[in-house]
């Protein structure tokens, strides 16, 4: 019991359930960003921009909830935020090298080369976001 109030006395989350928070996340962000796109679809608003709006709200509230919620307990030196973006450009790129090679060279059927692109994006997601986003200032 005690720890449990050493934990809401310093406003940290301890780390044990990081990766189910992670995940939670993810698939809101995920279910957020189809809602949207579909929404604005779905009212006439042109595939692309439909797609830059819903991808980009999406994002924000991403970031939001993995540093307050997901990594809360660490406290981050500098701008998580720039390094956040960075990493969700690298992830996006890789995903989409890994659909290109699955899809189109491997020739995968559709249902293994979006789980192969889904399952890459969120390993080096998760990856980036504990070891070079949300680090700690003290290490």
């Amino acid at each position: 019991m005690a720890k449990g109030r050493e934990t809401i006395a310093t406003g940290r989350r301890p780390v044990k359930g990081r990766l189910l928070r992670f995940l939670v996340v993810g698939a809101g962000a995920n279910l957020l960003l189809l809602m949207l796109t579909y929404t604005l679809l779905h009212f006439g608003v042109p595939a692309l921009t439909a797609s830059v709006v819903g991808y980009a709200v999406a994002f924000g509230a991403a970031y939001l909830a993995q540093r307050d919620w997901t990594f809360s307990d660490i406290s981050s030196g500098g701008s998580t935020l720039s390094r956040y973006a960075v990493a969700q450009v690298v992830c996006a790129t890789a995903a989409g090298l890994v659909g290109k090679l699955c899809g189109s060279t491997l020739a995968w059927a559709p249902l293994e080369t979006s789980m192969a692109v889904t399952a890459t994006a969120a390993i080096m997601s998760y990856a980036f976001s504990k070891y070079w986003v949300f680090v700690s200032s003290e290490s």
